[in-house]
């Protein structure tokens, strides 16, 4: 390009930067004035859409309530005692008190009897007797249980017999086994059966002159049923007591006047029973 061509364009952009300037001039000292709002011509669909605001976090729609805790309420401590050493009391069955009491089976069973009956032929007889026992219980109720037996017998004479020479009294001795049993019927109340045999010491009357007798000892065999009642009284956890009341069912005496049982009428009995483990 030559000199004169670069002169002229130089001065076209120069008359156009001229034309331009008065219309900017008016533009800005037209920005005081109202602005009419210009219709949106844009084709349907091509309007900008709305923002969408962001999602709020999710709550649970149902809440489960929380129950209110319950107070709890401590007992006071009571005072110590014997038989609450910490001042708390034991669970009902804890005790050993409370417990059930194991069944102890043997036990041993002693008495002591005493008895009385008279016969207006021959006299009266007073007994007392001794006898030991292994006692084996059954049940809580029912126990049974071999024994042994000493029973001393004094036979008082009437006056006509001493009078042809009987002494006035005769002291005689027996040995003998026996087996009981017993039941408890209620509470400390039981009902008692025995069945002895005695190898007993007895006596014969002989005539030794005119108007004259003898009594001579002799022994014979004697069986004895006794049965009855009695109470037992508690004297700890292993001792009691007894009192037995017992009927002789073969009291009395022979054809020839001599006893048949060793144990007058009624038998009366203090018995001591010892649990052994």
């Amino acid at each position: 390009m030559n000199v004169p061509s670069r002169f002229l364009l130089a001065a076209a952009f120069s008359l156009g930067g001229l034309a331009l300037t008065p219309a900017a001039h008016a533009q800005r000292t037209d920005s005081t004035s109202t602005v009419k709002p210009q219709l949106n011509t844009a084709p349907p669909g091509t309007a900008p859409r709305p923002a969408t605001p962001a999602p709020r976090p999710q709550q649970n729609q149902q809440q489960t309530p929380v129950p209110a805790p319950t107070p709890v309420y401590e007992p006071m401590p009571t005072a110590p005692s014997s038989d609450k050493p910490s001042g708390l009391d034991f669970p009902v069955g804890s005790r050993a008190s409370e417990q059930p009491k194991p069944l102890r089976k043997y036990f041993l069973y002693s008495n002591f009897g005493l008895g009385y009956s008279s016969n207006p032929y021959s006299g009266g007889q007073f007994s007392a007797s001794l006898s030991p026992s292994i006692g084996y219980r059954v049940s809580e109720r029912l126990a049974v249980g071999p024994g042994i037996s000493y029973a001393y017998n004094n036979i008082s004479f009437p006056r006509d017999y001493q009078a042809v020479g009987l002494p006035s009294s005769l002291s005689l001795h027996s040995i003998g086994v026996k087996a009981f049993l017993q039941y408890i019927v209620f509470d400390q109340f039981f009902v008692h059966a025995e069945y002895e045999v005695t190898k007993a010491q007895s006596y014969d009357i002989y005539q030794v002159g005119p108007q004259r007798l003898q009594a001579v000892k002799t022994n014979r065999t004697m069986n004895t049923p006794l049965a009855g009642a009695g109470y037992r009284s508690q004297l700890g956890d292993r001792f009691a007591a007894d009192i037995v009341l017992l009927y002789n069912f073969n009291n009395g005496y022979d054809a020839q006047g001599y006893p048949l049982s060793p144990y007058g009428q009624p038998v009366i009995r203090f018995s001591f029973l010892y649990d052994l483990k």
